[in-house]
C-alpha cells in the first residue's frame, strides 16, 4: 500500500537530486534514509553497548565523570571545537 507525504518544495526537490545523484528513487532514497536513522531506543541501547564494551575492552574502571566528560569532548567537537587535551601539544588547534 502506498501513502502520501507532504513536504516543503525545496524538500522534494533536495530528495530527487539525492536521488537521481544514487541512481535510485524517492521512494527507495526514503526508505534508505528511515533506515539509516536511529530511534531515542536505539540511540540508547547503542550508548549501553559502547559504554560496557569500553569497561570490557578499555577502562574497567571507567566513572560517571569519565562519561560526562567524554560527552563534553564530543560536544565540543560537534560544534568544531578541538579540546586542548586532544592536540598533540596542550595547545588549541588552529
Amino acid at each position: 500500500m502506498d501513502t502520501t507525504i507532504k513536504v516543503d518544495t525545496e524538500v522534494r526537490d533536495r530528495l530527487a537530486l539525492l536521488a537521481n545523484e544514487r541512481g535510485t528513487t524517492m521512494r527507495d532514497l526514503v526508505a534508505q534514509l528511515t533506515q539509516a536513522a536511529l530511534t531515542a531506543d536505539e540511540l540508547r541501547d547503542r550508548a549501553e553497548r559502547a559504554e560496557q564494551y569500553v569497561r570490557l575492552k578499555i577502562a574497567s574502571d571507567l566513572s560517571a565523570d569519565d562519561l560526562t566528560r567524554g560527552e563534553d569532548v564530543w560536544a565540543a567537537v560537534e560544534a568544531g571545537n578541538v579540546p586542548e587535551s586532544l592536540t598533540d601539544d596542550g595547545r588549541r588547534a588552529a
